[in-house]
């Protein structure tokens, strides 16, 4: 499966690809709360009314990439999530589930409640034609856990609460040099559970190249797009890695 990444402004490549060609966007948007994603924390500052319209710009390029049965999953921050759910809504596409990711540790705040969690928005280009494999997205029920006779031997669709570690900086899977890292687990359940073998996968900001590695891992096809050359550099690197472990075990 082709898996490439293209460096530079992701709504410009976006607007290049053809319509209705992409089934699935995942995006993990930079925050606006300060990372230094290597222009200065500064650069993840913008004022409230200039964020609100990039990422109405964003996601509406995004968007208008999507398949009839394609969907979108843009992880955020809490501070800002409004703005991401409404964009998505002023952008035609239609709410599914907002999945709340826990990270099982975060950040420590003396004066709040301390951070732990991430939005998720699932949302469609189609109302009700779309790709949901319940049995990517299945897991053991509590009637199944206490042997309950009535249980469905299939499980149950999971619930709208994940429970996966955030990538810390001493985890095997870390990505040196690269300021923010989504964990494996997490993108490859959203890309097995949403799209089929062969579907094309968008990320628009591609970092590490988590999502990248997940479709090649599931044979999905992806298009990356990432701001710096730097950063795309360690993602192609990740992605060709896996690339060449899956080929490695198809040929065992």
């Amino acid at each position: 499966m082709t898996a490439t990444i293209a460096t530079g402004d992701c709504i410009e490549h976006m607007a290049a690809l053809p319509p209705g060609t992409v089934n699935l966007v995942i995006a993990d948007p930079p925050y606006n709360i300060g990372i230094d994603y290597g222009d200065g924390s500064r650069a993840d500052r913008l004022p409230d009314a200039g964020y609100r319209e990039w990422t109405h710009r964003w996601i509406e390029a995004a968007a208008r990439t999507l398949a009839r049965d394609g969907a979108m999953w843009v992880i955020c921050g809490h501070e800002y999530a409004d703005y991401h759910q409404g964009a998505m809504r002023d952008a035609g596409l239609h709410w599914r589930s907002t999945v709340i990711w826990y990270e099982t540790f975060g950040v420590n705040c003396r004066r709040k409640f301390n951070r732990t969690s991430r939005p998720m928005f699932y949302f469609t280009k189609h109302r009700s034609r779309f790709t949901f494999n319940v049995d990517a997205l299945a897991t053991r029920s509590r009637r199944q856990e206490l042997v309950d006779r009535r249980a469905n031997p299939a499980g149950k669709v999971l619930d709208d609460v994940w429970t996966i570690s955030r990538v810390c900086g001493t985890f095997r899977e870390r990505v040196d040099g690269v300021p923010t890292q989504l964990p494996l687990a997490l993108v490859r359940r959203v890309v097995l559970g949403i799209t089929r073998p062969g579907d094309l996968v968008v990320d628009p900001f591609t970092g590490s190249g988590t999502t990248g590695v997940a479709c090649v891992e599931t044979g999905r096809r992806f298009q990356g797009f990432e701001l710096r050359e730097e950063y795309a550099a360690k993602a192609r690197e990740r992605i060709d890695t896996a690339a060449a472990n899956r080929a490695a075990g198809s040929q065992a």
